[in-house]
């Protein structure tokens, strides 16, 4: 096993060529340890008389997706309000009061006097 003060001692080439020796021996050990563990569990298969492949757990299909209603358009409201200035600009009386409203409510016009006849 290499010292830590052994390793500073070494030059980047060595180091790198120490590194290269390293992961190829890693992989070594991997395919040796998944080998083993491979004929560990087919012999603990036979055992109950199965093969590996026989209770390899297949994977398990998509759960199948609900129906989902489909959304459908919601109906915009109708306007309830015009401004008096500019008819283009209306109001349905729902959520958050526009300017022009707020403008002409404090300028003293009443709220019926802008309302759309349906």
């Amino acid at each position: 096993m290499i010292d830590k003060t052994e390793l500073k001692a070494l030059s980047r080439k060595e180091l790198e060529k120490l590194l290269n020796e390293v992961k190829k021996a890693l992989a070594s050990a991997k395919a040796r340890d998944h080998r083993e563990a491979k004929k560990a569990a087919s012999k603990a298969a036979a055992e109950f008389g199965f093969s590996l492949g026989e209770i390899a757990e297949p994977v398990s299909p998509k759960p199948e997706k609900t129906k989902r209603k489909a959304k459908t358009a919601k109906n915009p409201s109708k306007p309830a309000f015009a401004n008096p200035a500019d008819k283009t600009q209306t109001w349905t009386g729902k959520g958050r009061q526009p300017n022009w409203y707020r403008d002409q409510i404090a300028a003293g016009t009443e709220p019926e006097a802008m309302r759309i006849a349906n």
